[in-house]
C-alpha cells in the first residue's frame, strides 16, 4: 500500500439496521487498530522452556475511532440515538487500495468538546461486536 491521504478512509453506519451504509460525515480523523489474545499452553516440558502459543486461539477484536464537526444532521442523529439506545449496528471501514471492513460495532464512548471561539466537536469510540469481514481492495 503506498501513501495515502486520511481523508481518504472512510467510515460509515447502517443507518437503519437493514444495510443501508451513510458516511458518518465531518470526521476529521479516523482510525482502526486489530487485536488477538494469545493463549499460552507452556508447560514445564516446553523445549527450553520458551512460551509456547495455541494457534487460532483467543479472542480477536477491532477497535475504531474518529473525532470531527458535525455537518450531517441525519448522520449525526442515528449516531447519538446508537449511542444512547446501546444498539450494536453493523459499519464498515473503506481503507482505500487496501479493503472494506464490515462487521458489527457498539459505540463504546461518545464525546463533545467546543471552545468558545470555535466549532463543536465530537469523537466516538467502538468496539467489534462480533465476526468481521474483510474484502481486500
Amino acid at each position: 500500500m503506498t501513501a495515502q491521504k486520511g481523508k481518504d478512509l472512510l467510515l460509515k453506519i447502517d443507518t437503519t439496521g437493514s444495510g443501508s451504509f451513510a458516511t458518518v460525515a465531518g470526521l476529521r480523523s479516523r482510525q482502526i487498530a486489530f487485536n488477538a489474545e494469545s493463549v499460552d499452553v507452556t508447560d514445564a516440558e516446553s523445549a527450553g522452556r520458551w512460551r509456547e502459543l495455541l494457534e487460532g486461539a483467543g479472542v480477536k477484536r477491532a477497535s475504531l475511532g474518529g473525532s470531527g464537526i458535525f455537518k450531517d444532521a441525519a448522520t449525526d442523529a442515528t449516531v447519538r440515538q446508537v449511542f444512547f439506545d446501546g444498539t450494536i449496528r453493523d459499519w464498515q471501514v473503506i481503507v482505500p487500495d487496501f479493503g472494506t471492513l464490515e462487521g458489527p460495532f457498539q459505540i463504546t464512548a461518545l464525546e463533545y468538546s467546543g471552545a468558545h471561539d470555535g466549532e463543536l466537536a465530537y469523537e466516538l469510540a467502538l468496539e467489534s461486536a462480533g465476526a468481521i469481514a474483510f474484502t481486500a481492495a
